[in-house]
């Protein structure tokens, strides 16, 4: 399913400075009994948004702190570890997150989050912890994504940090496409490219 087009993105963040944050974690197996993509954002980070009771909101938990909002996830290294669970990306997206930061994904979680138009971006661990240490100090700090330039701009302190991604997942985020709108797009391409080799039928 195709999502939203992806180009630039300018939000406050939500600052989350835990290491190795793993799928269960994320999204815990005992919810995953859903046959559409929404509804996981409820319970997202479940087992750490409320106490051991299931019914009270644990009031240290950086998503319940009101101070803090945006659609920019700034994690600790290793996040989305663990099992494959796509469920993981549907959590963070129908919460309203729309990019996570980080130093380093798990590989099967980055692809899961590029093919549902969610965007991992992965820079320096410095730059995260500095991020981190920023966004706590001032809430209302905002980070600016911008995937065509593929930066990560802080307008507070003019800084720009450059990041990596797969171009062809840069083209399906930036048009909003899965893998088959993608082959649909590209249909005259093909055809053009069989017309001149000969293997058109």
């Amino acid at each position: 399913m195709p999502k939203e087009k992806f180009n630039i993105l300018e939000s406050t963040c939500v600052p989350l400075p835990v290491e190795n944050v793993d799928t269960d974690q994320i999204i815990p197996a005992r919810f995953l009994i859903a046959t559409t993509r929404e509804g996981f954002g409820e319970n997202l980070f479940r087992d750490w948004r409320y106490l051991k009771d299931g019914i009270n909101v644990n009031s240290t938990f950086i998503l319940n702190n009101p101070l803090f909002s945006g659609k920019i996830l700034v994690a600790g290294k290793n996040f989305g570890c663990g099992s494959s669970r796509e469920h993981a990306v549907w959590a963070l997206y129908d919460y309203g997150f729309r990019v996570v930061v980080s130093s380093f994904f798990a590989d099967i979680f980055m692809n899961n989050a590029m093919n549902n138009g969610f965007l991992p971006v992965r820079i320096p661990e410095q730059n995260v912890r500095d991020l981190i240490h920023l966004i706590q100090n001032n809430p209302k700090t905002k980070v600016r994504i911008n995937l065509e330039t593929q930066t990560l701009e802080i307008p507070a302190t003019g800084e720009t940090i450059s990041f990596e991604i797969n171009n062809y997942k840069k083209e399906c985020l930036l048009n909003g496409f899965n893998d088959i709108d993608y082959l649909i797009n590209a249909k005259k391409k093909i055809v053009e490219y069989e017309t001149r080799k000969g293997l058109a039928v």
